[in-house]
Protein backbone atom coordinates (compact mmCIF):
# COMPACT_ATOMS: atom_id res chain seq x y z
CA UNK A 1 0.00 0.00 0.00
CA UNK A 2 1.42 3.16 -1.00
CA UNK A 3 2.73 5.63 1.56
CA UNK A 4 2.86 9.67 0.77
CA UNK A 5 5.39 11.19 2.73
CA UNK A 6 3.14 13.63 5.00
CA UNK A 7 0.36 10.64 5.80
CA UNK A 8 1.59 10.99 9.37
CA UNK A 9 3.32 14.62 9.57
CA UNK A 10 -0.03 16.52 11.27
CA UNK A 11 1.62 18.06 14.56
CA UNK A 12 0.40 16.56 17.96
CA UNK A 13 0.31 20.39 19.06
CA UNK A 14 -3.10 20.80 17.06
CA UNK A 15 -5.08 18.35 19.30
CA UNK A 16 -7.02 20.27 22.20
CA UNK A 17 -5.64 19.11 25.76
CA UNK A 18 -8.13 16.52 26.93
CA UNK A 19 -8.61 16.46 30.96
CA UNK A 20 -11.53 14.23 31.62
CA UNK A 21 -10.62 10.99 33.15
CA UNK A 22 -12.74 7.97 34.97
CA UNK A 23 -12.78 5.60 36.94
CA UNK A 24 -15.04 2.63 36.98
CA UNK A 25 -16.99 0.70 39.69
CA UNK A 26 -15.80 -3.14 40.01
CA UNK A 27 -16.86 -5.77 37.67
CA UNK A 28 -18.68 -8.14 39.82
CA UNK A 29 -17.64 -11.05 38.14
CA UNK A 30 -13.28 -10.20 37.62
CA UNK A 31 -13.44 -7.52 40.38
CA UNK A 32 -11.48 -5.38 38.19
CA UNK A 33 -11.84 -1.54 37.32
CA UNK A 34 -12.45 -0.49 34.24
CA UNK A 35 -10.84 3.20 33.77
CA UNK A 36 -11.18 6.19 30.76
CA UNK A 37 -8.98 8.79 29.65
CA UNK A 38 -10.64 11.29 27.11
CA UNK A 39 -12.72 8.81 24.64
CA UNK A 40 -10.01 5.92 25.05
CA UNK A 41 -11.63 3.29 27.16
CA UNK A 42 -9.39 0.31 29.13
CA UNK A 43 -11.19 -2.79 30.46
CA UNK A 44 -9.34 -6.05 31.52
CA UNK A 45 -10.91 -9.73 32.09
CA UNK A 46 -8.96 -13.01 33.44
CA UNK A 47 -6.74 -13.16 29.88
CA UNK A 48 -7.08 -9.76 28.15
CA UNK A 49 -6.82 -6.06 27.90
CA UNK A 50 -9.33 -4.32 26.02
CA UNK A 51 -8.89 -0.64 24.56
CA UNK A 52 -11.60 0.96 22.84
CA UNK A 53 -12.32 4.24 21.00
CA UNK A 54 -14.24 5.92 18.80
CA UNK A 55 -14.54 3.49 15.54
CA UNK A 56 -12.03 0.81 16.95
CA UNK A 57 -11.30 -1.98 19.68
CA UNK A 58 -7.84 -3.49 20.02
CA UNK A 59 -7.38 -6.70 22.61
CA UNK A 60 -3.81 -7.50 24.27
CA UNK A 61 -2.92 -10.36 26.13
CA UNK A 62 -3.01 -8.69 29.49
CA UNK A 63 0.43 -9.71 30.82
CA UNK A 64 2.02 -7.87 27.59
CA UNK A 65 -0.02 -5.14 28.00
CA UNK A 66 0.49 -4.83 31.79
CA UNK A 67 4.99 -5.37 30.81
CA UNK A 68 4.22 -2.55 28.26
CA UNK A 69 2.32 0.11 30.58
CA UNK A 70 4.90 -0.63 33.32
CA UNK A 71 7.85 0.72 31.27
CA UNK A 72 5.63 3.80 29.86
CA UNK A 73 4.82 4.64 33.89
CA UNK A 74 8.53 3.85 35.01
CA UNK A 75 10.26 5.72 31.98
CA UNK A 76 7.88 8.89 32.23
CA UNK A 77 6.47 8.32 28.77
CA UNK A 78 10.27 7.98 27.88
CA UNK A 79 11.88 8.97 24.68
CA UNK A 80 9.63 9.45 21.73
CA UNK A 81 7.26 6.58 21.16
CA UNK A 82 5.97 3.66 23.19
CA UNK A 83 4.24 1.53 21.18
CA UNK A 84 2.42 -1.24 23.42
CA UNK A 85 2.12 -3.04 20.18
CA UNK A 86 1.54 -2.18 16.42
CA UNK A 87 -1.65 -0.48 17.51
CA UNK A 88 -1.65 1.54 20.08
CA UNK A 89 0.81 3.73 22.34
CA UNK A 90 2.07 6.84 23.75
CA UNK A 91 4.35 9.83 22.33
CA UNK A 92 6.17 11.91 25.01
CA UNK A 93 6.10 15.74 24.25
CA UNK A 94 7.81 16.54 27.44
CA UNK A 95 5.12 18.07 29.96
CA UNK A 96 2.49 16.71 27.63
CA UNK A 97 1.88 12.99 25.56
CA UNK A 98 -0.49 11.93 22.89
CA UNK A 99 -2.39 8.59 23.55
CA UNK A 100 -2.85 6.90 20.58
CA UNK A 101 -4.38 3.44 18.55
CA UNK A 102 -3.85 3.13 14.86
CA UNK A 103 -1.74 6.68 14.72
CA UNK A 104 1.86 5.10 13.59
CA UNK A 105 0.04 1.59 11.75
CA UNK A 106 -0.49 2.03 7.87
CA UNK A 107 -3.80 -0.24 7.29
CA UNK A 108 -5.40 1.11 10.63
CA UNK A 109 -4.60 4.77 9.26
CA UNK A 110 -5.39 4.04 5.62
CA UNK A 111 -8.82 3.05 6.75
CA UNK A 112 -9.43 5.91 8.79
CA UNK A 113 -9.59 4.13 12.48
CA UNK A 114 -7.00 5.78 14.06
CA UNK A 115 -7.31 7.85 17.05
CA UNK A 116 -5.14 10.00 19.09
CA UNK A 117 -6.09 12.48 22.28
CA UNK A 118 -3.21 14.74 24.12
CA UNK A 119 -3.40 14.94 27.83
CA UNK A 120 -0.91 16.90 30.33
CA UNK A 121 1.48 13.95 31.36
CA UNK A 122 0.29 14.36 34.90
CA UNK A 123 -3.05 13.46 33.96
CA UNK A 124 -2.83 10.32 31.99
CA UNK A 125 0.18 9.44 34.11
CA UNK A 126 -2.45 9.18 36.67
CA UNK A 127 -4.53 7.26 35.05
CA UNK A 128 -1.91 4.25 33.95
CA UNK A 129 -0.67 4.58 37.75
CA UNK A 130 -4.33 3.39 38.76
CA UNK A 131 -4.34 0.93 35.42
CA UNK A 132 -1.14 -0.45 36.67
CA UNK A 133 -2.47 -0.74 40.80
CA UNK A 134 -5.55 -2.23 40.08
CA UNK A 135 -4.88 -4.45 37.23
CA UNK A 136 -1.41 -6.16 38.76
CA UNK A 137 -2.49 -8.95 40.89
CA UNK A 138 -0.07 -10.31 44.12
CA UNK A 139 2.67 -12.38 42.91
CA UNK A 140 3.02 -10.77 39.17
CA UNK A 141 5.97 -8.30 38.46
CA UNK A 142 5.61 -6.78 34.96
CA UNK A 143 9.43 -5.60 35.28
CA UNK A 144 10.46 -9.37 35.96
CA UNK A 145 11.44 -12.09 33.43
CA UNK A 146 8.67 -15.07 32.99
CA UNK A 147 10.35 -17.60 34.85
CA UNK A 148 11.14 -14.87 37.71
CA UNK A 149 7.75 -14.32 38.92
CA UNK A 150 4.16 -15.50 38.82
CA UNK A 151 1.00 -15.06 36.10
CA UNK A 152 -0.74 -12.09 35.54
CA UNK A 153 -3.98 -13.90 34.75
CA UNK A 154 -7.63 -14.69 36.43
CA UNK A 155 -9.92 -12.75 38.45
CA UNK A 156 -8.34 -9.40 40.60
CA UNK A 157 -6.38 -11.33 43.12
CA UNK A 158 -4.40 -8.90 45.90
CA UNK A 159 -2.00 -6.14 44.44
CA UNK A 160 1.76 -6.18 43.90
CA UNK A 161 2.33 -2.21 44.79
CA UNK A 162 6.11 -2.82 45.81
CA UNK A 163 7.13 -3.91 42.16
CA UNK A 164 5.31 -1.61 40.18
CA UNK A 165 6.48 1.73 42.01
CA UNK A 166 10.24 0.65 41.89
CA UNK A 167 12.34 3.59 41.83
CA UNK A 168 14.09 4.03 38.48
CA UNK A 169 17.70 4.41 38.95
CA UNK A 170 18.83 8.01 38.06
CA UNK A 171 22.48 8.99 39.03
CA UNK A 172 23.44 12.81 39.59
CA UNK A 173 26.99 11.72 38.27
CA UNK A 174 27.83 8.13 38.81
CA UNK A 175 26.48 5.08 40.87
CA UNK A 176 28.44 4.52 43.91
CA UNK A 177 29.96 8.29 44.37
CA UNK A 178 29.57 9.50 47.98
CA UNK A 179 26.10 11.46 48.09
CA UNK A 180 24.80 9.67 45.10
CA UNK A 181 23.03 6.40 44.09
CA UNK A 182 24.16 3.93 45.92
CA UNK A 183 26.09 0.23 44.51
CA UNK A 184 23.60 -2.92 44.43
CA UNK A 185 24.55 -5.33 47.30
CA UNK A 186 23.30 -8.53 48.96
CA UNK A 187 23.16 -6.36 52.29
CA UNK A 188 20.90 -3.54 50.38
CA UNK A 189 18.36 -6.38 49.05
CA UNK A 190 20.18 -7.02 45.22
CA UNK A 191 21.46 -10.57 44.96
CA UNK A 192 23.38 -11.56 41.93
CA UNK A 193 21.21 -13.22 39.28
CA UNK A 194 20.80 -16.37 38.25
CA UNK A 195 21.87 -16.28 35.18
CA UNK A 196 25.40 -14.12 36.37
CA UNK A 197 26.57 -16.47 38.92
CA UNK A 198 30.24 -17.10 37.49
CA UNK A 199 31.00 -13.21 37.05
CA UNK A 200 34.09 -11.52 38.05
CA UNK A 201 33.39 -9.57 40.61
CA UNK A 202 36.83 -8.09 41.35
CA UNK A 203 36.24 -4.47 42.72
CA UNK A 204 38.68 -1.81 40.98
CA UNK A 205 40.99 0.15 42.81
CA UNK A 206 40.69 3.91 43.53
CA UNK A 207 43.86 5.90 44.52
CA UNK A 208 43.17 9.67 44.53
CA UNK A 209 45.12 12.30 45.73
CA UNK A 210 44.07 14.21 48.50
CA UNK A 211 41.48 16.49 48.13
CA UNK A 212 40.13 14.41 45.07
CA UNK A 213 38.62 11.86 47.09
CA UNK A 214 34.79 12.83 45.77
CA UNK A 215 35.92 13.41 42.27
CA UNK A 216 37.61 9.73 41.10
CA UNK A 217 35.46 6.53 41.51
CA UNK A 218 35.02 3.37 39.32
CA UNK A 219 33.01 0.52 40.22
CA UNK A 220 32.68 -2.94 38.53
CA UNK A 221 29.56 -2.49 36.12
CA UNK A 222 29.44 -6.14 35.22
CA UNK A 223 28.56 -6.76 39.13
CA UNK A 224 26.31 -3.83 39.54
CA UNK A 225 24.06 -5.56 36.29
CA UNK A 226 24.35 -8.69 37.64
CA UNK A 227 22.33 -7.57 40.60
CA UNK A 228 19.57 -6.36 38.46
CA UNK A 229 16.02 -7.27 39.79
CA UNK A 230 14.43 -5.91 36.35
CA UNK A 231 14.95 -6.63 32.97
CA UNK A 232 14.37 -4.09 29.87
CA UNK A 233 14.80 -1.08 32.41
CA UNK A 234 17.11 1.16 31.15
CA UNK A 235 18.34 3.16 34.68
CA UNK A 236 21.14 6.50 34.02
CA UNK A 237 24.18 5.18 35.84
CA UNK A 238 26.66 7.92 34.76
CA UNK A 239 26.12 11.57 33.55
CA UNK A 240 28.48 13.84 31.68
CA UNK A 241 26.68 16.88 30.27
CA UNK A 242 23.80 15.92 28.21
CA UNK A 243 25.35 12.07 28.14
CA UNK A 244 23.44 9.63 29.68
CA UNK A 245 25.03 6.10 29.93
CA UNK A 246 22.02 3.83 30.65
CA UNK A 247 22.97 0.28 31.18
CA UNK A 248 20.38 -2.67 31.75
CA UNK A 249 19.98 -6.09 31.84
CA UNK A 250 17.43 -8.47 28.90
CA UNK A 251 16.00 -11.30 29.13
CA UNK A 252 12.64 -12.59 27.07
CA UNK A 253 11.43 -9.67 24.89
CA UNK A 254 11.48 -6.24 25.19
CA UNK A 255 7.95 -5.51 26.14
CA UNK A 256 7.27 -2.29 23.76
CA UNK A 257 8.44 -1.08 20.26
CA UNK A 258 10.39 1.76 20.87
CA UNK A 259 10.37 4.71 18.54
CA UNK A 260 12.96 7.30 19.04
CA UNK A 261 12.95 10.88 18.71
CA UNK A 262 16.74 10.93 18.47
CA UNK A 263 19.70 8.61 17.46
CA UNK A 264 20.14 5.92 20.28
CA UNK A 265 23.30 4.13 20.70
CA UNK A 266 23.46 0.26 21.75
CA UNK A 267 26.36 -1.64 22.78
CA UNK A 268 25.94 -5.62 23.57
CA UNK A 269 28.18 -5.86 26.86
CA UNK A 270 27.42 -10.14 26.85
CA UNK A 271 25.89 -12.97 25.36
CA UNK A 272 23.19 -11.79 22.33
CA UNK A 273 20.26 -9.74 21.61
CA UNK A 274 18.36 -10.07 18.60
CA UNK A 275 16.46 -6.65 17.33
CA UNK A 276 13.45 -6.42 15.00
CA UNK A 277 13.47 -2.92 13.35
CA UNK A 278 10.54 -1.57 11.84
CA UNK A 279 9.16 1.70 10.25
CA UNK A 280 8.44 4.15 12.96
CA UNK A 281 5.19 5.78 11.21
CA UNK A 282 4.09 2.76 9.56
CA UNK A 283 4.92 -0.21 11.61
CA UNK A 284 6.32 -2.16 8.58
CA UNK A 285 9.43 -4.04 9.07
CA UNK A 286 12.83 -2.78 7.51
CA UNK A 287 15.63 -5.21 9.19
CA UNK A 288 16.27 -7.81 11.89
CA UNK A 289 19.84 -7.86 13.81
CA UNK A 290 22.12 -10.08 15.59
CA UNK A 291 23.87 -8.35 18.14
CA UNK A 292 26.98 -10.26 20.34
CA UNK A 293 29.51 -9.05 23.03
CA UNK A 294 31.07 -6.37 22.14
CA UNK A 295 28.97 -5.12 19.08
CA UNK A 296 28.29 -1.29 18.67
CA UNK A 297 24.45 -0.45 16.84
CA UNK A 298 22.82 2.95 16.50
CA UNK A 299 19.34 2.84 16.24
CA UNK A 300 18.33 5.89 13.94
CA UNK A 301 15.42 8.65 14.71
CA UNK A 302 12.78 6.89 12.20
CA UNK A 303 12.49 3.26 13.25
CA UNK A 304 11.31 1.29 16.16
CA UNK A 305 12.92 -1.68 17.67
CA UNK A 306 12.01 -4.51 19.97
CA UNK A 307 14.68 -6.68 21.36
CA UNK A 308 14.74 -10.73 22.40
CA UNK A 309 17.22 -12.23 24.66
CA UNK A 310 17.07 -16.16 25.17
CA UNK A 311 19.62 -15.45 27.53
CA UNK A 312 19.81 -12.20 30.49
CA UNK A 313 21.91 -10.12 27.87
CA UNK A 314 23.62 -7.10 29.33
CA UNK A 315 23.14 -3.56 27.14
CA UNK A 316 24.42 -0.48 27.43
CA UNK A 317 22.04 2.26 26.14
CA UNK A 318 23.70 5.74 25.17
CA UNK A 319 21.42 8.30 25.15
CA UNK A 320 22.04 12.11 24.25
CA UNK A 321 19.42 13.72 26.67
CA UNK A 322 19.15 17.10 25.19
CA UNK A 323 15.71 18.67 25.12
CA UNK A 324 16.12 20.14 21.49
CA UNK A 325 17.01 17.51 19.11
CA UNK A 326 13.81 16.10 18.66
CA UNK A 327 12.63 19.48 17.18
CA UNK A 328 15.90 19.73 14.98
CA UNK A 329 14.78 16.45 13.24
CA UNK A 330 11.43 17.55 12.74
CA UNK A 331 12.88 20.96 10.63
CA UNK A 332 15.48 18.85 8.96
CA UNK A 333 18.04 20.91 10.87
CA UNK A 334 19.71 17.16 12.07
CA UNK A 335 20.22 13.77 10.84
CA UNK A 336 17.81 10.74 11.33
CA UNK A 337 21.03 8.72 11.37
CA UNK A 338 24.33 9.59 13.63
CA UNK A 339 26.87 8.27 10.42
CA UNK A 340 26.23 9.18 6.68
CA UNK A 341 28.45 7.91 3.57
Amino acid sequence: MAMSANAFDAPASDLPLVTKTEVGPIDNTTGYRSFSAGSFAFSRDEYFARITWPHGAHTMPVDAFLRAMMRDVAWGFFYGTVNFDDVVGTVNHYGEVTLFAGRYNDAYHHAGRDHEERFSSEVLMAVFKAIMSDWTNAGFDPFAAPMETGEAWGSKNGQNEDAITRTRVSAKRVVGLPGDTPLRTDQNGFPVNRMFADLDRSVPVVEPEPGFEGEVWAYNLFDYLSRSDVTWNPSVCSVVGESLFCPTTEEFALPIDHGNDRCEWFITLSDEIDWEIKDKDTAKPRATVLTRAGDVSCMPADIRHKGFAKKRAMLLVWENGSAVIPDLIRKGEAPNVSVTW
